[in-house]
């Protein structure tokens, strides 16, 4: 059934998803998309929904070019996930103790830590949990000292970017504690590059939009940067920090939320598996066709043959633990998670607290207003999106949610 192609665009355009299921904005943003002259090639994922500039679920292969919109503001946003070996057995009846613990360990929204996490600290506890240096406890210094190549409107961040490390963030960002068939407890958590991705983010956009090559873009928010050109280096050299910045941000979360854990089960000792991880906004340098190419992946994981990946449903529903195909239809390419089927605003106007509280039953989580945009009903059905791609992967694991922390 699938792939199926998207007619009407210059570059060829394969989709996981029907046309009739997509809006018109969807289906036109990713005609602009392929307008592109330097776009070799577009793959699009069942969970995909308009964006800024790019569509969320799109995998782009471009020429000596990047556009920074398909890579998206959060950049290196990604999942991370490690499996216990506590049981539902071991869990209490009411989570909110360990919901509450975690709380405390992980700042959520736009909060950060009071001073910033003593990693070297962290790294040796969760690699005794381990057995191994499972943090990404080496290279600190070299990473922080780099800040100061960054451009130079973001280094009075710094700082924030300090305390920032290790925090959830808020919008579809959740740390959760589930349980997969066989009843094993895992712990499942989704951010990216805080404020510091966010600010760089930004700033290369607008430089991107105002170059002479963009300015007969039918969306300017598709303004790209061209290979050799000072603000390619400069984009490529921050991008491929703040790509850093997200999963050491993962890595320290995850230890932390480990340690909570540990706390909560102080009786026993608490093993973890080694963790995955993967980005789902970045830029990864790939053949493609034969041909080396700038590929972007803008929600959407790396589903290359073997590689292990992370596909979140809602915070009601369930999540997937899933093994790549290496499908080169797709450029080894597949979804990033249910994806939404309404924006935010609509979903305020549409549900109420008392539908979060009827859909989210059996979880442990926020239930009020401020999460009402993240109720079940406003994103696609996870177990769809999972069929529509069965070339591209293999269900690893299947998770349910029993405790969610939302910002």
């Amino acid at each position: 059934m699938f792939p199926v192609e998207l007619h009407g665009t210059r570059a060829r355009t394969l989709m996981w998803a029907h046309e009739h299921e997509m809006d018109a904005a969807v289906l036109q943003q990713l005609r602009n998309i392929a307008r592109l002259e330097w776009v070799h090639g577009v793959r699009v994922m069942p969970d995909v929904h308009l964006g800024i500039g790019a569509t969320v679920g799109s995998v782009i292969a471009m020429k000596d070019a990047v556009a920074p919109a398909a890579v998206g503001v959060d950049i290196g946003c990604g999942m991370e996930s490690v499996k216990t070996d506590l049981t539902a057995a071991d869990l209490p009846d009411n989570l909110h103790s360990l919901r509450s613990r975690i709380e405390a360990a992980v700042p959520v929204g736009f909060q950060a830590h009071k001073d910033a996490v003593d990693v070297g600290k962290l790294g040796a506890e969760f690699a005794a949990s381990h057995g191994e240096a499972a943090l990404h406890n080496r290279g600190w210094d070299r990473f922080w000292d780099s800040f100061t190549s960054l451009t130079p409107e973001v280094q009075a961040l710094e700082g924030k970017a300090h305390k920032q490390m290790g925090s959830l963030g808020g919008g579809n960002h959740f740390i959760e504690v589930c349980l997969d068939e066989h009843d094993a407890v895992w712990i499942l958590l989704h951010s990216g590059s805080r404020n510091i991705g966010k600010e760089l983010a930004e700033r290369h956009m607008k430089v991107a939009r105002a170059l002479s090559h963009n300015g007969a873009l039918v969306d300017r928010n598709l303004a790209v940067f061209l290979s050799g050109t000072p603000e390619m280096d400069a984009y490529r050299r921050d991008l491929t920090w703040a790509q850093e910045y997200a999963a050491r941000n993962r890595a320290v979360m995850l230890a932390l939320v480990c340690r909570a854990v540990r706390d909560e089960f102080a009786e026993r000792p608490v093993r973890f598996d080694k963790p995955i991880s993967c980005h789902h906004n970045y830029v990864a340098e790939e053949v493609i066709d034969g041909m080396p190419m700038l590929v972007t992946r803008k929600g959407a994981i790396r589903a290359g043959e073997g590689d292990l990946g992370l596909i979140p449903g809602s915070m009601g529903t369930r999540s997937y633990v899933v093994r790549g195909k290496g499908n080169p239809e797709s450029y080894q390419s597949a979804s990033h998670g249910a994806g939404r089927r309404m924006s935010r605003t609509a979903a305020k106007k549409q549900f109420t607290v008392a539908d979060l509280i009827a859909q989210t039953e059996g979880v442990e989580s926020r239930k009020d207003a401020g999460v009402v945009d993240e109720i079940p009903a406003a994103y696609k059905d996870i177990d769809q999106v999972i069929a529509a791609q069965a070339d591209l992967v293999d269900i690893v694991a299947t998770l349910r949610q029993v405790l969610c922390v939302k910002g």
